[in-house]
Formats: structure tokens, C-alpha cells, sequence
């Protein structure tokens, strides 16, 4: 069981480092957009094809409030530096796999990248 939750972490992280496909070197970069700030939800969004779920940043606060969420942000350093999400864990795509093992088993782990 314990083998089949690694798995899942490895190929939920292994995805979220595919389909970040950061642009850390850009000038353009703007930090990380602050918890505080309303979701915007439209209507008659349908669901990314990817079959990944997505999470607001009101369902965030609110699973990170309850101890329920660990966030980790896996830009480069820099990027981090310049602007992240309070509470965020520093772990850029090139040290993912390696620290793997720094993730809760009981929390929903929510990745970002830009």
C-alpha cells in the first residue's frame, strides 16, 4: 500500500513538473499571486482534459488553515525569492524526485509554478 501512495505522489509530481513548463528566465516572470486575493471561477468552465483536479485559492487557504494542504513551489530559487505563496516548500523540478520523501502522506500536496 505504502509502494502504491509513493507511485501516485511520483506521477502527481511527475505531471505537475511536465505541465509547468516554467519560464524562470523571462523578464516577464511576475511573482506569485497572493492567497489573500479572490478566486475567479467562470460559470461554464469545463474541466482540463488531463483529468487533474484543480483547486482554488479559496479552497486553499482553507485546507492550509486546517492543516490539510502543503504547498510546494517548484520554481527555481530566484523565482521563489522574488514572490511565493506563505507557506510554500522551496522544491525546484531538479530536486523533486530526490526529495520526494519530504511530502506528508496525509496532506493534499498542491503544486505550483508560476
Amino acid at each position: 500500500m505504502r509502494h502504491l501512495i509513493s507511485l501516485a505522489v511520483v506521477l502527481i509530481g511527475a505531471w505537475a513538473l511536465v505541465a509547468c513548463n516554467s519560464a524562470e528566465n523571462t523578464a516577464s516572470q511576475k511573482p506569485a499571486s497572493n492567497l489573500n486575493s479572490a478566486a475567479v471561477a467562470t460559470p461554464n468552465a469545463k474541466p482540463p482534459g488531463d483529468g487533474v483536479r484543480r483547486i482554488t485559492t479559496v479552497e486553499l487557504r482553507d485546507l492550509m488553515s486546517k492543516g490539510q494542504a502543503m504547498v510546494v513551489d517548484v520554481r527555481g530559487e530566484p523565482a521563489y525569492k522574488a514572490g511565493h505563496i506563505k507557506g510554500a516548500k522551496l522544491m525546484p523540478t531538479n530536486e523533486f524526485l530526490s526529495r520526494i520523501n519530504e511530502l506528508p502522506r496525509d496532506k493534499m500536496i498542491v503544486t505550483y509554478c508560476a
